[in-house]
């Protein structure tokens, strides 16, 4: 029987490479394609790949030029490592890239493409991060949720004085934070059981954690087809495994909210701060029924990319700017000065402290600069054939920006490797994509729209970290930046650390 499946698999890895070298696109007078490594029959360039892309792809760069092309299995890649190329896919030609081609991991754990990261280019798409960025990331709907931030931080605050002189984990403090400010935000007036304790945050972030490692998984099933069926390593099973546990959830609470509403005579909703939470207005929504409504499994995409873009990103993000501020003395001096100043050693960081801290927010943009969460961004895929760099790029293939060889590279940077937050503060730099010697969060019109939220996060969280503590290493570990790589950037061990009180009133604490 072994024998017999062993065949069969052979015989259709055999099929699937004839039909990827006979449907290779013919020379019409086109440009050839990108030049690139060659690779073995049927499995192409796959057993060369190391587990680090991102270097990987920036040391293939040096053999073969800035763009080059890759045969992974049936699937033809193309990585772009340089800033104009990358302002050829992502800004001049942003329509014809703005498609994707996601994995089974992806695919499977955003409803079927039908969120915002993975789904097309599409009037489906456009609605989607229109509600998105009218209802949470304008600045009305911010603000509207300053004390949600406010509550949730200075929670973390005190949880971080109830530990001094025990470890911390930086990303697990990060995490919870975001994800019970997101959850506030979502469904704040939810009342559904456990909806809102600690027990659920670990889970979510359990969840969101594993289902990451998933999607960053070489799979078969992607670069074979053909194979799909198979799901010959059980990703595909594995993921909606944990979909369906995330599932539950929003169920649940989804649910509990649709009988609320039924049972309210006058037809109110409770606001918060004159303003509904996100679940309700999902819902008022869907009961429309104009072009723009959703259905429930829509409801719960949207809720996916919130809770996946705004949590294990801040969360990692956290843990570097902490790990690179302890390790530069300096740097760690310069920032607590500057918050002695501007915020006060009598005083707590609030929102209003944010704009003025010039120096930490240089700090964070070179966090984002050498460490960017997302190192290849979200894959593209034309929907035509065009040309780049002189080269033909395949409609349909799939498009690589190797947005952290750009950042790091020293045509656009003076000593790009040197940590050095003083880079950001002659110009005006933002995180729109404009000019792309720095754009970690994207360009065009597949840029993230979570950036407003999840920039004031990060300062926040890391405001109130450096000024209310001092912090030290456990005896006996060394500073460690060393990376581990997957769809998001993290570090290969998460930084823990012991916190000391700095501030002379312990009420501030309380």
């Amino acid at each position: 029987m072994a024998l017999f499946t062993i065949s069969i698999l052979i015989l259709l890895a055999i099929l699937c490479y004839k039909f990827t070298f006979s449907t290779t696109p013919k020379s019409n007078g086109a440009p050839p394609l990108p030049p690139g490594p060659r690779g073995l029959p049927i499995v192409g360039y796959l057993p060369f790949l190391s587990r680090d892309l991102h270097k990987h792809f920036a040391k293939l760069a040096r053999t073969y030029g800035p763009i080059f092309k890759l045969q992974v299995g049936s699937q033809v890649h193309v990585v772009v490592n340089t800033l104009d190329l990358a302002k050829t896919v992502v800004r001049d030609h942003d329509k014809t890239f703005a498609n994707r081609q996601p994995s089974v991991a992806a695919a499977t754990s955003s409803y079927g493409s039908q969120d915002i990261v993975w789904s097309n280019n599409n009037s489906y798409w456009r609605d989607l991060r229109k509600i998105l960025v009218q209802e949470i990331m304008n600045s009305k709907s911010l603000e509207a949720c300053r004390s949600f931030r406010r509550d949730e931080v200075r929670k973390t605050i005190r949880r971080v004085y109830d530990s001094i002189g025990t470890d911390i984990d930086i990303n697990e403090i990060s995490f919870s934070t975001e994800a019970n400010v997101l959850t506030s935000i979502i469904w704040e007036n939810t009342t559904a059981e456990g909806a809102n304790d600690s027990d659920l945050v670990a889970e979510l972030q359990t969840i969101v954690s594993e289902i990451l490692e998933l999607v960053s998984e070489p799979n078969a099933s992607d670069l074979f087809p053909s194979l799909a069926w198979f799901d010959l390593q059980g990703i595909e099973r594995k993921t909606k495994k944990k979909l369906d546990q995330l599932d539950r959830i929003f169920t649940r609470i989804i649910d509990d909210r649709i009988e609320f509403n039924s049972k309210r005579s006058d037809g109110a909703v409770v606001e918060h701060e004159g303003k509904k939470d996100l679940i309700q207005t999902l819902l008022d929504l869907m009961e429309e029924k104009k072009a723009t409504s959703l259905n429930i499994t829509q409801i719960k995409a949207l809720l996916l990319d919130i809770m996946f873009g705004g949590t294990d990103t801040t969360a990692t993000t956290m843990d570097w700017a902490m790990a690179e501020v302890m390790q530069n003395v300096k740097v760690m001096k310069r920032v607590q000065e500057e918050l002695a100043e501007v915020v006060g050693l009598n005083n707590i960081v609030e929102e209003s402290h944010l704009p003025k801290l010039k120096y930490l927010d240089a700090v964070i943009k070179e966090t984002f600069r050498l460490h960017p969460v997302l190192p290849l961004l979200v894959p593209r895929s034309p929907i035509e054939s065009c040309k780049v760099g002189g080269y033909t790029i395949p409609k349909g293939c799939i498009v690589l920006v190797n947005v952290w060889a750009i950042q790091r590279d020293p045509q656009n940077w003076d000593n790009p490797l040197e940590f050095n937050p003083e880079r950001f503060l002659a110009d005006k730099w933002d995180y729109k994509g404009n000019d792309l010697r720095f754009f970690p969060f994207g360009s065009g019109r597949r840029m993230c729209p979570g950036v407003p939220l999840a920039e004031k996060m990060v300062v926040y969280i890391l405001a109130s970290l450096l000024h209310s503590f001092d912090w030290t290493l456990p005896k006996g570990e060394k500073h460690d930046l060393s990376e581990k790589f997957g769809f998001v950037l993290k570090k290969s061990k998460p930084l823990v650390a012991i916190p000391s009180q700095r501030l002379p009133n312990v009420n501030l604490y309380m």
